[in-house]
């Protein structure tokens, strides 16, 4: 079988993270070179493959990665990295699962296609990134433990593209918007410009990313005759465990075409 959404399965199916990264490269090779959507996957994963490292705890079991020391600033890129090593999969799941979902109209398909595989591009080269920045002190992916939350999130909404999208992009991308720059400013403080200059670079793709969320969103709310502001506080209540806490960051959410209305309250 051939495709984009083959290929984005072939990317589910790598339990090495290397391979998973070259997987992401090599579907944004084929989609380039055919714009081959493909057919609809019969099978499709509820897990992806995983490496045998990091363990993974319970989220308070998860110890606290305070960046006052080399350990604890590993702690902290390591933490990340598994973040960005999930929103490889999250972005490819949506293209194999949601791509033939009947709220994505034929004519947006190669669009959304298009976005998702963007998406998971930018993902892998920040996986990469924060890679080679823990072997450059000394550590490797998978050196700490770390929690399943992400993917629980999308085990929830795994029959629900609009539940996909509200929850994954526009609640945990979003507060990564809100945490990111408070985390630069603090590894500039400790003089470790080189891990923040690559937060900075994964900020700033970031916005992109929750844009792509709410186009996507908003796509879908219409299609499925739903007002979107209030569809998406339903779909918050029914499928995030807990609230929306702020600090907001405002100015990045806007640019992310993310309402205050949506969040504020």
């Amino acid at each position: 079988m051939t495709g984009a959404v083959h290929n984005a399965l072939n990317v589910l199916l790598a339990a090495d993270p290397q391979q998973k990264v070259e997987r992401v490269f090599a579907l944004d090779a084929a989609w380039k070179a055919s714009h081959d959507i493909g057919d609809m996957e019969a099978f499709l994963p509820d897990d992806p493959m995983r490496p045998s490292r990091p363990e993974l705890v319970d989220p308070a079991k998860v110890p606290r990665r305070r960046p006052g020391s080399p350990a604890g600033r590993a702690a902290l890129l390591h933490a990340i990295a598994h973040i960005e090593l999930n929103a490889i999969d999250l972005a490819c799941d949506m293209i194999a699962r949601f791509t033939y979902g009947g709220s994505i109209t034929a004519h947006a398909r190669p669009d959304f296609v298009s976005d998702w595989i963007s998406v998971a591009c930018d993902e892998a080269r920040h996986y990469g990134m924060l890679a080679r920045r823990l072997a450059r002190i000394g550590y490797g992916y998978g050196d700490f433990p770390a929690h399943n939350g992400l993917w629980e999130a999308a085990l929830a909404t795994r029959e629900n593209v609009a539940a996909r999208l509200a929850i994954a992009p526009l609640v945990l991308e979003a507060r990564g918007l809100d945490v990111t720059p408070g985390i630069i400013r603090k590894l500039t403080s400790m003089n470790d410009s080189e891990s923040a200059a690559i937060l900075e670079t994964i900020y700033r793709e970031e916005i992109r990313h929750v844009f792509i969320g709410s186009r996507w969103y908003h796509h879908v709310a219409h299609n499925e005759l739903r007002e979107p502001e209030s569809y998406f506080k339903t779909l918050v209540k029914t499928y995030f465990k807990g609230e929306l806490k702020p600090p907001f960051n405002r100015p990045a959410r806007t640019l992310a075409e993310l309402p205050e209305s949506y969040y504020a309250a």
